[in-house]
């Protein structure tokens, strides 16, 4: 029963998916007797935490009862006070923990509360899942940067457009909504000038109950995109640029003083790696790269992503012209290639979504980045 009662916590957490923005996703169970008495999920950055739900529902029931909870409980303060002085004033007696919080805050202090004052713990319940929910926060919190997405979309021979640019629509309506809940579930989308330039796309959630768009990120080399795009004329979203030297000063401080806000690397071009850190540095824990194919190209290049999904259409497109999934140098030898390994394979509607991963990842560490 301890996995069933730990199944029913990590699919309350999921509740909170696009709400908790740098918090993880964590739920709480409380049992008494067999019965569940109290449920919770963190629903919201800020808000009560997962066992506050649980316990307050429970009520007096909590006394002498378990709790099961996805992550170890917190024991520092923060937006709200730590839920492991809670669960020691409710009198419960048993507390189940999928996996440790690797939050230095954190990080097994939790634990060593809980059995200080009597309590018995066990950790390690149906972990893998719970690793697997809050894979963004955890390698955020192990490595100092954001998770990377890669997202593209194309014809069954890897086209993403005809060799005119004509891009709409290669995949169904059902895989393009399935791609809105991933946007929902980062904090911030990427793309590139170009893309901005050959379909000035909004780059927001369109999903209903979005509760914050993501950050609008763009790497614009020399400040070329237009002044009327989406991306800037809309306020749907923040928007942020990444630009090199040599650009348009002038063309700066009309963007910044429209809200927009830019970061001038000091080089002549842009570097992935050094996209990522600004954007930790900047409370970014989440990247969804939509590209375009020099974008992607780079990403792999630098061995800077974590998963990639690609959407194929039973559609060819052919043309040595028509642009690919991924453009750039590439790499000389088959040796240096990232290894990936396929994750899920997904029919939606009439398209294929394949979603994959480093081969050689271990606990959401990017092994190509940097090599």
């Amino acid at each position: 029963m301890e996995e069933y009662y730990m199944n029913t916590a990590i699919e309350l957490a999921k509740r909170g998916e696009g709400q908790t923005m740098s918090n993880p996703l964590v739920g709480a169970v409380v049992v008494k007797d067999g019965h569940i008495v109290g449920m919770g999920a963190h629903l919201k950055y800020g808000e009560d935490h997962a066992e506050v739900h649980a316990i307050r529902m429970a009520g007096e029931h909590a006394k002498g009862a378990d709790i099961y909870v996805t992550l170890e409980p917190c024991s520092h303060y923060g937006k709200t006070p730590p839920c492991v002085d809670l669960i020691i004033k409710s009198g419960i007696k048993r507390v189940f923990i999928a996996m440790k919080d690797p939050n230095p805050l954190v990080a097994g202090k939790g634990i060593s509360m809980l059995e200080a004052a009597g309590i018995e713990v066990t950790t390690g319940i149906l972990e893998h899942q719970a690793e697997e929910l809050n894979k963004m926060f955890l390698h955020f919190m192990r490595t100092g940067l954001p998770y990377v997405t890669l997202k593209a979309a194309a014809s069954l021979d890897g086209k993403t457009a005809t060799k005119t640019g004509d891009s709409k629509w290669i995949t169904s309506e059902a895989a393009r909504l399935d791609a809105q809940q991933y946007r929902k579930s980062h904090q911030s989308i990427l793309v590139g000038a170009g893309t901005v330039k050959a379909d000035n796309p909004s780059l927001t959630c369109r999903l209903p109950e979005t509760p914050k768009q993501p950050v609008r990120v763009v790497l614009d080399t020399k400040l070329s995109i237009p002044e009327t795009a989406n991306v800037i004329s809309d306020r749907a979203a923040p928007t942020w640029i990444f630009t090199a030297n040599g650009a348009d000063e002038e063309k700066k401080n009309r963007l910044a003083a429209l809200g927009i806000k830019i970061f001038t690397l000091e080089t002549d071009r842009i570097h992935i790696p050094e996209v990522l850190g600004i954007l930790a540095e900047n409370g970014i824990m989440s990247v969804y790269v939509e590209g375009g194919a020099s974008v992607h190209g780079s990403f792999v290049k630098e061995g800077c992503f974590q998963e990639l999904h690609f959407y194929f259409a039973p559609k060819l497109i052919g043309g040595t012209l028509a642009p690919s999934l991924i453009s750039g140098e590439g790499f000389q030898s088959m040796k240096d290639v990232p290894h990936l390994q396929f994750t899920q394979i997904t029919q939606i509607g009439p398209d294929i979504k394949l979603t994959a991963k480093p081969q050689d990842e271990k606990d959401g560490d990017d092994v190509y980045r940097n090599r």
